[in-house]
Parts: C-alpha cells; sequence; structure tokens
C-alpha cells in the first residue's frame, strides 16, 4: 500500500458511495460539502483512478469505484465488530478463533487438529467452511484466524499467509456391504468396474488419486464426485460405492458408518494443514496449535 494511502479518505468515499452523492454524505457526518469533496479527490490522487463520475444530476461509481467499495465495505465491516470483540476479551467472557474449512478436507480430521485448544474454557469457536480460495481471501483481510486444509499455502503469493503441515495418512479404500467382496477381487482393477465416489478434481487428494489411478493403468467406473467429504461418507455408507479416506481416521469411519476396509494405498496420501497469516502477533490460540 502506497505511504500516501489514508484510510480516512478511504471511509469518506465509503460514505458518499453509500449515501449516493457528496451533499447527503457531508449532512451525515456533518462536515462541509467542499471538505468531502476534497478527501474524496485525495483517495482518487492516491489510487491513481477515478472513483466516481457524474450522471446526469447523480454521481455514480466507476468501475474501479466499484471494486474500491467492494474492499472498502469488508474493511469496514470488520472495524464496526471490533468493540464487541475486544469489550469480549476485556471483560473475560470469551476469546473467538475463528477457523476456515476448506470444504474438501474430511471433519473428523478437522476435529483432531483442533484438539489441542478445545479444553480452553473461554473459546468461542467459529467454523467457517468454503472452498480454499475463497478462505485464503478471508484468512487475508484478517476475517479468519486460520484456515484448515488438505493443501499448503501457495508457494508464491502476494496474501501474505504461510502453513505447516501437521499430519499425512496413507489413504485407505472403504466400502458399506454390498461392494465389498467385488472391490477386494483383483483390487485394484476391480475399481474398472466398481462404483467409485471421490472428491471432486479441485481436492488435493483427488489429484493424488488421479494420478495414482493412471499409475496402475485404471480407468475407474466413477459413481459421484463430492467437494464436502462428509457428504461423500454419507452416499457410500447408503450402499452408493467406495471411496478413499485418511488411515488416521480409520477406525471412526469404519464404526460409525458400518464400513469395511477394501485395502490400503501407500502410494497415495493425505495431508493436513494450518495455514495463517505471517505476521509477528499470533492469535494465542493459533500458537498453541503450531506448539
Amino acid at each position: 500500500m502506497s505511504q500516501t494511502f489514508n484510510y480516512r479518505h478511504l471511509y469518506y468515499f465509503w460514505i458518499v458511495a453509500k449515501e449516493g452523492g457528496m451533499a447527503r454524505a457531508a449532512e451525515r457526518l456533518d462536515m462541509s460539502l467542499p471538505t468531502i469533496s476534497t478527501q474524496v479527490r485525495e483517495l482518487e490522487k492516491s489510487l491513481g483512478v477515478s472513483l466516481l463520475k457524474a450522471q446526469g444530476r447523480n454521481l455514480v461509481l466507476t468501475e474501479a469505484g466499484v471494486a474500491a467499495m467492494r474492499e472498502a465495505d469488508q474493511i469496514f465491516a470488520l472495524g464496526e465488530g471490533l468493540p464487541d470483540r475486544v469489550r469480549e476479551v476485556v471483560n473475560g467472557t470469551s476469546v473467538r478463533f475463528n477457523v476456515g474449512i476448506s470444504d474438501g478436507i474430511a471433519k473428523l480430521a478437522v476435529h483432531r487438529m483442533l484438539a489441542p485448544v478445545l479444553g480452553e474454557s473461554k473459546m468461542r469457536l467459529l467454523c467457517h467452511e468454503g472452498e480454499y480460495e475463497q478462505l485464503l481471501a478471508e484468512l487475508a483481510l484478517h476475517k479468519l484466524d486460520v484456515v484448515l486444509s488438505d493443501r499448503a499455502a501457495p508457494a508464491k503469493s502476494e496474501l501474505r499467509i504461510t502453513s505447516q503441515q501437521l499430519s499425512s495418512s496413507p489413504v485407505i479404500w472403504c466400502a458399506p456391504g454390498n461392494w465389498a467382496d467385488a472391490a477386494r477381487s483383483d483390487y485394484p482393477r476391480s475399481f474398472a468396474h466398481v462404483p467409485l465416489l471421490l472428491p471432486t478434481r479441485h481436492s488435493a487428494a483427488r489429484q493424488r488419486i488421479d494420478h495414482w489411478l493412471e499409475r496402475e493403468r485404471v480407468k475407474p467406473l466413477i459413481a459421484g464426485e463430492f467437494e464436502d467429504n462428509a457428504l461423500l461418507m454419507t452416499f457410500a455408507a447408503a450402499g452408493m460405492g467406495v471411496f478413499p479416506a485418511a488411515q488416521s481416521q480409520e477406525s471412526d469411519i469404519l464404526e460409525t458408518h458400518k464400513l469395511e476396509k477394501i485395502a490400503t494405498c501407500p502410494e497415495v496420501h493425505e495431508e493436513f494443514h494450518l495455514i495463517y497469516t505471517a505476521r509477528k502477533v499470533l492469535h494465542p490460540l493459533l500458537t498453541r496449535l503450531l506448539s
């Protein structure tokens, strides 16, 4: 960000855009019209673009103004929630911990990864599930404290984020009773005629599974693809087909969903990563997870 950028100028522009004009913004802020106009011009000067343009008697946002307004909405929404969060800490009522959960990661793994902080009596845990890229953007805006994912943070990124791998587990293949024997017979070539349920291709685990199947020269019979891991297991337990899971969750999966283990696939691993912003002062609960 340029050193000439001023958040006060951004705030005045935000009010002008929300109110639909300079005069209404000046009235709301109890300031003179020339002062408001000057503040917005200073913002445009620092950004090097025009944010507002005249349309008849009204002011409308330019394309750059729409982009600036979108970012300003996020920035000031965070600011509006700041007093409540600070009061919660001062009063000792709770410590918020906002966790983003990548939709492709196993939910049983999430619980295990958060286990070191679940005994914190004052913690107020807020879990947000979403797509990997969306969660990283929210993390960069400090709307999340950490993201749990099946892949590391991008090696080259302007978001100032980093990650730590918490664990890695070989994949096992599981099946409902109606497909177990057929899947075991001539494994893994049986996957050419036994229905498979797989994570969608945006999942890091799916990419590793596809490469393994290609090396084994197996053209799989794919009966379903799921973004949500819990939904995948639900359909598998209902008898729809065979699916992959992390070996570290084997006992929970087999017992809870009444499934059978077909085989261990040591050539494919499922990884679990903790992604966070690279800053000097970290959330105390994040520090505990990292240690």
